[in-house]
């Protein structure tokens, strides 16, 4: 991989190797834009197949941080972490603490916080290195309920765009990974009336759901021609792509993974095919604007938080709106969102006050 050419094309500032020898610890972290403030952005933990697989995605991630604290209005830029292991066996306290001390190395350029594979027990373990963590147990907490909420009420909105109303009793959703937040999106579209069909790649997650929630379980190959209103990718991203995009039943994608369209072409397609794309960065930002909230001068408010959140149906109406507007794909429209608010804040004349 030609990491300097991706970087250049793409606008990374930073990327970090980090090795531990007494704890095992592989990590990336990607810094890639600090234009409105500190880079804020999860550590996720994932057997990735090889070392270019964890620098792609790190790179790939950090930018949708970037992206996303722009659109939901953060002054935060983008950062991601990746630990390279199992997060079902390879976890430790020596490893979370050495992940620690290299993110104190970078003086608050980077702040951390939890994420796909990582849980807030983790995270607190890393806060015993560095202050630079976001999301604890004792202020914001697991930031996937908000995540699962903003998902739902951008789902909402995507409804109203399709069905001329944003209820979603009736309508089948397809949910694909049911981890913390799948989970907790399964449940909001249950107590609404929704029709679920779950999958996931780890069977003792199905199960609890489909008891609970009444689903229906299928296998994870099986999910993307489940016959559906809506499919709600919750797990990795790419998941829209050359073999599963041909085989979408749905009137619309939405769903709380990061990086869901592998290419951008995959989302000219569903634009084409007059599929509502709700693009992942802003309808799963409501678990960054929960956790920078912790960041707020007045300290952090449950109620502020989550009404914050709320706002995200306004967002993805209003992404309709210039899709609409401008016949572009939302893809592009939320892109727009996003940079033009780094590029009018980043044109602000900096002043020299004295210390």
């Amino acid at each position: 991989m030609k990491i300097f050419e991706y970087m250049e094309k793409h606008g990374h500032e930073q990327l970090v190797f980090c090795y531990d020898r007494t704890s095992g610890l592989k990590a990336i972290i990607g810094i890639h834009d600090t234009t409105l403030g500190p880079a804020l952005g999860g550590c996720r933990m994932w057997p990735y197949a090889d070392e270019d697989d964890a620098i792609l995605d790190v790179l790939r991630l950090s930018k949708g941080m970037t992206y996303k604290n722009s659109v939901m209005g953060n002054d935060l830029g983008g950062g991601k972490c990746v630990v390279i292991g199992d997060s079902r066996q390879d976890k430790s306290e020596e490893l979370f603490r050495a992940l620690g001390k290299f993110v104190d190395t970078l003086g608050g350029r980077y702040i951390t916080a939890e994420d796909v594979g990582t849980s807030v027990e983790d995270i607190t373990q890393v806060q015993l290195e560095t202050k630079h963590v976001a999301g604890l147990p004792h202020i914001s907490g697991d930031p996937s309920p908000a995540t699962a909420f903003g998902v739902y009420r951008g789902m909402k909105a995507c409804a109203r765009e399709v069905w001329g109303n944003d209820s979603l009793k009736g309508k089948t959703v397809a949910v694909q990974g049911l981890g913390h937040v799948g989970y907790y999106l399964c449940q909001h579209l249950k107590d609404e009336g929704a029709n679920l069909v779950v999958t996931d790649i780890f069977e003792d997650r199905v199960e609890p759901v489909v008891k609970e929630f009444g689903a229906r379980a299928v296998k994870p190959d099986e999910i993307y021609g489940v016959k559906c209103d809506i499919y709600a990718p919750c797990a990795l991203g790419a998941t829209i792509n050359d073999e599963t995009l041909p085989q979408l039943t749905c009137k619309i994608v939405a769903g709380s993974a990061n990086n869901q369209l592998k290419e951008p072409r995959h989302g000219d397609e569903l634009h084409k095919r007059g599929i509502i794309y709700a693009p992942d960065y802003v309808i799963n930002g409501g678990g960054v604007v929960n956790v920078a909230e912790e960041y707020n001068p007045a300290g952090y408010n449950h109620d502020r938080a989550y009404n914050r959140v709320a706002r995200i149906y306004d967002k993805i109406q209003r992404i309709l709106e210039i899709s609409k507007r401008d016949g572009i794909p939302t893809y592009r429209a939320a892109d727009v969102m996003a940079e033009e608010r780094i590029e009018h804040l980043g044109r602000i004349h900096r002043m020299y006050i004295p210390e």
